[in-house]
C-alpha cells in the first residue's frame, strides 16, 4: 500500500523532444529515452495479418515503417505520464501538433487501447490497414508467441 501512494506522488518524468527512431508501430528511441506511446497497441514486428485478398502481409512490419516516415517528418514532442516494467517511458507524443498515436491507428495500423476509439471506428469502417482483412489483436498474438526469457530461452529451457 505504501509503495502505491510513494508512486501516485512520484513526479511524471519532464518532457522530451527532439528526433526519433522507430523501434516498431508503438514505440522508438528518442535520444537516450524508449518511449511507448499510450492509447494504442501497433502489431509486433513479426506479425503477420490478412489482406482483403485473403492473403498475408506484414503489418507488423508496415507499421514500424510508418512510425518510421512520422518520425522522419519532424522533430517529436512528447509529454510521458509514467514508465514501464521495461523503464521506457509511457507518454503521448507529436510530430508538428499531430498526435502520433491518433494516426497510427486512424490508419489503421494499430488498435485502439483505451484512446483513439473514434479513430479507430473510422479505420475499421473504412477497412484500413489491419482492418481490410483478419487478424490477431496485437495482445493476443504477444500472448501466443512469448519472447524467450534469457539465453537459455532459445532452448525451450
Amino acid at each position: 500500500m505504501l509503495a502505491l501512494v510513494a508512486a501516485r506522488l512520484d513526479p511524471p518524468p519532464p518532457p522530451v523532444s527532439g528526433t526519433a527512431r522507430a523501434s516498431d508501430g508503438d514505440s522508438f528511441r528518442l535520444g537516450d529515452d524508449r518511449v511507448r506511446l499510450l492509447g494504442l497497441d501497433a502489431p509486433e514486428l513479426a506479425q503477420q495479418c490478412l489482406g482483403a485478398d485473403g492473403l498475408q502481409w506484414p503489418c507488423g512490419r508496415a507499421a514500424r515503417d510508418r512510425m518510421a516516415a512520422l518520425l522522419a517528418s519532424g522533430n517529436v514532442d512528447c509529454i510521458p505520464q509514467d514508465k514501464d516494467q521495461y523503464d521506457r517511458l509511457l507518454a503521448r507524443c507529436t510530430i508538428d501538433k499531430s498526435d502520433l498515436g491518433a494516426t497510427m491507428v486512424a490508419e489503421g495500423l494499430a488498435v485502439s487501447s483505451g484512446d483513439y476509439w473514434r479513430e479507430e471506428q473510422a479505420a475499421r469502417a473504412a477497412r484500413l490497414g489491419i482492418w481490410a482483412g483478419g487478424f490477431d489483436r496485437p495482445a493476443d498474438w504477444r500472448e501466443d508467441h512469448p519472447r524467450p526469457q534469457g539465453v537459455l530461452g532459445w532452448f525451450g529451457l
